[in-house]
Formats: structure tokens, C-alpha cells, sequence
């Protein structure tokens, strides 16, 4: 199963058979992040991974006898990389605790969680999980902010989940089939799912959250839904919202970043998904950027290489 490196290019389908526990524990450890395993029955373990990676999303399936996995504050320390994960449950019945919550989860639940802080996932029986990985950037949200969900269940029948889950499942029942053009797009698809279906979650719990955690929440769905605008600038984003420009930045501090790079990081990412997309494939990657504010191309090409590690023409290439 390959890890998940900071620009990695698309790798073929991967599927990994553990032969012996200790076999999978060094699989484990080795995968997404640093993590530790460990089983009451190793002599009977058995265990699978099918994997693929898509854009720095890694899309991973995995089949297991009763074992736990544990993200531990030393093992934290091995790792800078910022991912969220977010968990379907295919078969059996999974454990996911994080933040002194816990969420039982039966076929069909969705839970999420942050690489960030220690957590565990305990299955007591044979489970099939679906897994996404995902940097913290590809989400329109917060950290802090999706970190009110971690490890809270999303119930199969319930709202978006009954949506986004069985989708999800197609994804696991073909994983062969992604690749190319089509794989990233069907990647930025989920991710565009899995960011509705959390907002979705936010709002349903809005009447308990802090009005400051509204505000910034509004802030940015506003620059969402702006980002294309070339004019978009910390004064308006201000105005819009009946706030100073000091008190914007604050806002943005608090979440360990600035106005300017998060509209940065967002329209990179929106132009990344548009150069690997078919449908933009007959569109120059100087229309590409500018359908998402950059104004200057040259500026555009020395962000995106800062970003992504490749220059725009050599990530469309590498398809």
C-alpha cells in the first residue's frame, strides 16, 4: 500500500495480502501515517488492502480480522503532514474514538477524523472499511471546524450520508476503474460531496457553535463562492461581512494562516482539478488559471510548482 507523499504522482491499484500479523502491522505503519496495531489473535489474523492514489487523495480498502489501530502522540511526532480521514463502513461493525468521543459504526456509517491528533479504531470481528485520505487544504472548512465531527457517526439512512455513503461504496467496488482523467475527476467529485455533507452536518449543529466560529464559517463560503473573482481582496471579504480588515485577519490567525494564502490555496487547488479534468483538456493553463482569479500567469505557474511540486503543464501531462 503506498504511503501518501506530498506530491505524488497517480499510482496504479495496489492490492497487498498481510502474511502474518506482524506482516500487517509494519503495513499499517507504513501506509497512511505512522500508526501502531496490534491483535488478541495473531495466529488467525488475516488481512487485505486495495489502494489507490489520485491527486493526494488516497483511496484505500481494507479488509480485516478483529484488530485496533492507534495514532498515538509520540507516533504524531513522526509525521508533519495534515490529513483528514474519512471511514465508510462496508462490512461488520467499527470503532472509531477521537477528541473523548466515539462512534459505533455498522455498514453504511460515515465517520471522519483528523491524522492530527491521537485517536483509534478497534474492529472486534472481520470489517471491511472503505478509507479516503485527504490533506487538510482540500476541504473548504477548518480544521477546527471539522474537528467538531470527528468521530461522530453519519448514520447510513440519515441526510447527506445516505447519499455520500453508497457512493462512496461504488468507489470501493471499483477501484480498478480509476484512472486517468476520469479517476481525478471522480476524486474531486467526492471530495466535493464529502465537503457538502460536512457543511451540512455544521448547519445542523449551528445553534450551539460560537458566534465567532459563524462568522468565519460565512467568511469562507463567501470566498468559495467568489474565488473566481480576480478582485477578491481582504477589504471586501471585510465589508461584505460588516467587520474591519484587522478583525478578518484575526479570524484567519486563529486558524494558524492568512486571508491571502487560504484564497491562494483554494483557487491552486480548484486550478489543479480543472488542468487533470477532461473537460477543461481544450482550455491553455494561462484560461485555466485565470478562470480562478490569477491574473498573472507567470505568478500562477511559480505558486502552482510551489504547491504541487510540478509545473501546470507537467501535472496535466501526468495524468
Amino acid at each position: 500500500m503506498p504511503a501518501l507523499a506530498a506530491h505524488p504522482a497517480q499510482q496504479e491499484l495496489q492490492t497487498t495480502v498481510a502474511t502474518s500479523f506482524d506482516n500487517w502491522r509494519h503495513l499499517v505503519g507504513q501506509s497512511f501515517v505512522p500508526l501502531a496495531a496490534e491483535t488478541t489473535d495473531p495466529d488467525t489474523f488475516r488481512g487485505s488492502m486495495r489502494s489507490k492514489v489520485l491527486d493526494r487523495v488516497c483511496i484505500v480498502e481494507v479488509d480485516a480480522s478483529s484488530h485496533q489501530v492507534h495514532r498515538t502522540p509520540a507516533l504524531l511526532a513522526q509525521s508533519d503532514h495534515r490529513y483528514f480521514k474519512l471511514n465508510l463502513q462496508l462490512e461488520g461493525t467499527g470503532l472509531l474514538i477521537q477528541d473523548n468521543r466515539e462512534a459505533t459504526l455498522q455498514p453504511g456509517d460515515l465517520a471522519i477524523y483528523d491524522t492530527n491528533r491521537p485517536y483509534t479504531l478497534a474492529f472486534e470481528e472481520q470489517a471491511r472499511v472503505l478509507v479516503v485520505m485527504f490533506p487538510h487544504d482540500f476541504l473548504t472548512l477548518p480544521p477546527d471546524y471539522v474537528g467538531q465531527l470527528s468521530a461522530v457517526r453519519m448514520a447510513a439512512g440519515g441526510g447527506l450520508a445516505g447519499l455520500v455513503g453508497p457512493f462512496m461504496a461504488q468507489l470501493a467496488a471499483n477501484l480498478n476503474v480509476l484512472s486517468g482523467p476520469s479517476g481525478s475527476r471522480l476524486a474531486g467529485n467526492v471530495l466535493d460531496l464529502v465537503s457538502t455533507m460536512l457543511h451540512s452536518e455544521l448547519d445542523l449543529a449551528q445553534d450551539t457553535m460560537k458566534p465567532k466560529t459563524l462568522l468565519a464559517n460565512s467568511i469562507r463560503e463567501y470566498i468559495e463562492a467568489n474565488l473566481a473573482d480576480p478582485q477578491l481582496s481582504p477589504a471586501g471579504i471585510a465589508a461584505a461581512h460588516f467587520i474591519s480588515t484587522r478583525h478578518l485577519h484575526n479570524v484567519f490567525h486563529e486558524f494558524g494562516t492568512t486571508v491571502a494564502s487560504w484564497i491562494r490555496s483554494q483557487r491552486l487547488e480548484r486550478a489543479g482539478r480543472d488542468l487533470r479534468d477532461p473537460l477543461h483538456s481544450g482550455k491553455s493553463v494561462a484560461a485555466v488559471a485565470a478562470g480562478w482569479g490569477f491574473v498573472d500567469a507567470a505568478h500562477f505557474s511559480r505558486s502552482f510548482r510551489d504547491a504541487f511540486g510540478q509545473s501546470p503543464s507537467d501535472w496535466r501531462r501526468s495524468n
